[in-house]
């Protein structure tokens, strides 16, 4: 395997003057009132769990649920949940699912951080934005020819201008510690933290599981290309050797080695495929631990 991975090349990216011209299709308008409010609150096992809404930067509604640790008081360092493609921010909360959220939250809590999970832009209770389709179509012959409102990039930079349209409306309440803010991303999610960490820099660290880096299909949205904005963050990569064809552990390793390697940076290997299992759900919250 280590011959193999040596002798594998990178994915190719863009230059970074061509990386810097596409940062702006994830800025957002803050004049636009952000309308946040809590719809719901419950109590479960001592912790406290909100239900919040906010204005979205294209005029939707984002539904997410922030959650409370136990112990402590606020204002509490704060980790983002971000699911995978036809998931939604229940995912966080079942345990022994694809991404074993439920697992991943609470170890979070656990430990004393606040968690706030978001649906991605047409997913879960957002799927409104479709029509009420998922995102993966079923080919009803009855519905509307129309499939594919959305490109996979504009849900991804949807998704993040609403993450970060959901900090400005948690900050201003006081119950985070602004300077303590990181993210846990599956798949998908960790696919967006790339484009986080390119745009946001109140996000201080970052743990991204199985995150694709390349496909035809993401257009301007390939998180090869935004690996210029990892920058000095401390982030971590936890990988499947399992997920992908022959050469897709050497062109990870290479890109890795290339475009991310720091003193700040690790990739971890797990023999599994997408779905890694609880085995990554310690080496995320090492990692939020030692780092924020």
């Amino acid at each position: 395997m280590a011959g193999h991975c040596a002798e594998a090349a990178p994915y190719p990216r863009i230059g970074e003057e061509a990386f810097k011209a596409r940062l702006p299709f994830f800025d957002y308008d803050r004049t636009v009132p952000l309308e946040g409010r809590v719809v719901q609150e419950r109590e479960e096992d001592g912790r406290k769990r909100q239900k919040i809404v906010f204005r979205g930067a294209q005029g939707f509604l984002v539904p997410g649920y922030l959650e409370f640790p136990q112990q402590g008081h606020k204002p509490w360092p704060l980790v983002l949940l971000l699911h995978g493609w036809s998931g939604s921010k229940e995912d966080w909360y079942r345990e022994g699912n694809y991404i074993n959220g439920g697992e991943t939250r609470k170890a979070l809590l656990d430990a004393g951080y606040a968690v706030l999970a978001l649906d991605a832009a047409t997913h879960g209770e957002r799927s409104r934005e479709i029509d009420y389709q998922h995102v993966n179509a079923f080919d009803d012959p009855k519905a509307p020819a129309r499939r594919n409102y959305f490109t996979f990039a504009e849900i991804s930079i949807q998704t993040v201008k609403d993450y970060r349209r959901a900090l400005d409306f948690i900050c201003e309440r006081g119950d985070v510690v602004t300077n303590r803010i990181g993210l846990v991303g599956y798949s998908m999610g960790g696919m967006d933290a790339f484009f986080l960490l390119s745009v946001e820099p109140r996000i201080k660290a970052a743990v991204a599981c199985v995150p694709p880096l390349v496909s035809a299909g993401y257009g301007p949205a390939s998180p090869i290309d935004y690996t210029w904005g990892v920058g000095k963050t401390p982030f971590l990569m936890l990988m499947g050797r399992k997920d992908g064809p022959a050469d897709y552990v050497g062109k990870i390793e290479a890109s890795y080695h290339q475009y991310i390697e720091g003193p700040n940076t690790k990739l971890v290997w797990y023999d599994q495929g997408h779905k890694l299992g609880p085995l990554y759900v310690p080496d995320a919250l090492a990692w939020v631990k030692k780092h924020l």
